[in-house]
């Protein structure tokens, strides 16, 4: 009895929160003074909104009230919502950026050189290297700083503005907003972190929305995003795809791999690394918390697990977002 009514006060909430606006106001932590023209937004998607020139903001969360929210804004660390109030005004306090490299002014030849080839591996790294990234650019090139000479082993790329990039492979323009990039050039390793937001679907008439489609059902085909979403579903083995204990190869059935509690929310959870096979392409699972959460449009905490194999070799230019429907 106690568990139907939980579920019962959950569902209440939940139809509370759909349909409303969160509002809030964007400050410089150090002055009080507002930001205007930060982006508030659902990282992956296309919901977001900017603030006004007295640093507010009004969203609709219904459809992601389950997301964190991102704040960004040139010159500041990013701050993130995670719980919303709609009848609060959210107090969001930016801190500003202490820039970790040094600004260069590229001007000799064996500078300009030596950018040519940092951006060349900060776009193999970061934009990928799949079919997808020939047509993928970034139009703003001039915000990224690199380290040069200050560390030969490690390439550290810095953006001082939100990237603008136009993918035209899979039809949409982003912007993305760097926190981190490091490319371990002894290890061939990289690293890097930040929030995505999708500003433009490219589409404008029946011929280019058939054409994108078919390189947007490619690109999700196998995608980290396609195994969560059937994982949600319990339709792994219809969609090409088989799990297995790394160490040992044993085949793992739904059961054995995802968790549910009380609230319907759903954790990929197992002691062991795990092996992903779609159709010959391996990927594994390294976990670095005990339980991972995941949704239904294929969201999942990107902080839980490490990914190695083909699923780690996707990069920005195949990203889609969470809206993303297959044969849309």
């Amino acid at each position: 009895m106690k568990r139907v009514l939980l579920a019962l006060l959950v569902l209440s909430l939940v139809s509370n929160v759909d349909g409303q606006l969160i509002r809030g106001i964007v400050l410089d932590e150090q002055t009080g003074l507002p930001v205007d023209y930060a982006s508030v937004f659902f990282n992956g998607t296309f919901v977001g909104t900017t603030t006004d020139e007295t640093g507010g903001f009004e969203l609709d969360v219904s459809k992601y009230h389950t997301r964190s929210l991102y704040i960004s804004a040139v010159g500041y660390y990013p701050q993130v919502i995670t719980e919303f109030n709609p009848a609060e005004m959210h107090r969001v306090l930016l801190k500003p950026r202490v820039f970790e490299i040094e600004e260069v002014s590229v001007i000799s030849k064996s500078l300009v050189r030596k950018r040519k080839a940092c951006m060349r591996i900060f776009e193999r790294e970061f934009i990928g290297n799949t079919s997808n990234a020939f047509r993928c650019h970034i139009m703003n090139e001039e915000a990224l700083t690199f380290n040069y000479d200050s560390d030969k082993d490690t390439l550290r790329a810095y953006a001082k503005r939100p990237l603008r990039i136009q993918n035209l492979s899979l039809g949409y323009n982003i912007t993305y907003y760097l926190e981190r990039f490091e490319y371990d050039r002894n290890n061939k390793t990289v690293v890097y972190t930040g929030s995505i937001i999708f500003n433009r679907d490219l589409v404008t008439d029946e011929s280019s929305l058939n054409r994108y489609e078919r390189r947007r059902e490619y690109a999700y085909t196998g995608s980290s995003k396609h195994f969560f979403r059937t994982l949600w579903f319990n339709s792994l083995q219809s969609s090409g795809f088989v799990v297995k204990n790394y160490r040992t190869s044993d085949k793992l059935k739904y059961e054995d791999i995802v968790s549910e509690d009380i609230l319907g929310r759903k954790f990929l959870q197992y002691p062991e690394d795990l092996e992903i096979n779609n159709f010959g392409n391996l990927s594994y699972i390294t976990f670095l918390k005990e339980k991972l959460y995941f949704e239904q449009d294929g969201f999942f905490d990107p902080t839980g697990i490490i990914w190695s194999g083909t699923m780690a070799k996707q990069r920005i230019a195949d990203f889609l977002p969470y809206e993303y429907s297959l044969g849309e």
